[in-house]
């Protein structure tokens, strides 16, 4: 069907267009500029001359292969974890009945808004034996409030009659849990596990703060000791080469590309899930 469209709504739509290719040039152009003077040899702000140097001397660090297992290692372990305990303290949260449901939400939301500080955390961790440990990565942020609550909005939509009828047939609340509500839930879980493995992969001050064996570093600590090392300031000066100072913009650039393009990779996998899982969460219930 045809629709006479007036030159008032042409004159709208083209410059409605205009600016939304205007809002998705000024986003895209900061990572094409980074891409481009990674490879950069002159160690230039643009560089006119191009090689693979700042690469070969980041994927050469002594460690580097092991802090990438490492940053694996927590960011799948964690994901899984936080899903799993989200998950198990939503589905709890989503019935009415759950005797003092309205006070443990209560103190959901408070955390939310006051945290205990930096130094009890610290006490907190280190009374926990997790001091230089990877489970200080993973342990002490197992839990986000904002999708707890999401996930447990989300978990209040299933249908009743569902759990119903698979407690009539003998499931305990476990069972109807890993077979009729998460399943259900896919879309949830996938935005959910997006989040908390993009915070577990960039994690950086908390391993800072409770690694202290550089074998145990994940990748971002590695790679701002790479920065600190290609800026001429303090750092390992043995895993340095002649090359550090002259590609330092370069190494710097490199840097940014290596520690984003993982998760890069992983969101076009989840992202026709991303915006449902949210969204079914966040209006229903």
């Amino acid at each position: 069907m045809n629709i006479h469209r007036t030159v008032g709504e042409k004159i709208f739509d083209a410059c409605n267009y205009g600016f939304l290719a205007l809002v998705a040039l000024v986003t895209f152009l900061p990572f094409v500029y980074v891409v481009v003077a990674s490879f950069g040899a002159d160690n230039q702000v643009w560089p006119t001359r191009y090689s693979l140097g700042a690469y070969q001397y980041i994927f050469g660090t002594r460690t580097f292969v092991n802090s990438l297992g490492i940053s694996a290692y927590i960011t799948l372990l964690g994901t899984f974890l936080s899903l799993a305990a989200t998950s198990l303290m939503a589905y709890s949260l989503s019935f009415k009945q759950l005797p003092g449901r309205s006070k443990f939400m209560l103190l959901i939301l408070f955390t939310m808004l006051f945290q205990g500080g930096l130094i009890p955390t610290y006490f907190v961790v280190k009374e926990l034996h997790m001091i230089d440990t990877l489970w200080a990565l993973m342990i002490p942020g197992l839990i986000s409030a904002f999708n707890l609550i999401i996930m447990r909005d989300f978990f209040a939509s299933v249908p009743t009659e569902l759990i119903e009828s698979a407690k009539i047939d003998g499931a305990h609340e476990i069972t109807v849990l890993l077979r009729v509500v998460l399943p259900l839930s896919l879309p949830s879980l996938a935005a959910f596990g997006l989040f908390y493995a993009v915070g577990i992969w960039n994690q950086y001050f908390s391993a800072i703060m409770y690694i202290n064996t550089p074998d145990k570093w994940p990748v971002q600590v590695l790679l701002r000791q790479i920065v600190v090392l290609a800026s001429g300031g303090l750092g390992d000066s043995s895993s340095a080469g002649e090359s550090v100072a002259y590609y330092g913009q370069s190494v710097k650039m490199a840097v940014i590309v290596v520690s984003t393009i993982p998760i890069l990779l992983v969101y076009p996998f989840l992202q026709k899930h991303f915006a449902k899982g949210v969204l079914m969460g966040s209006v229903k219930g």
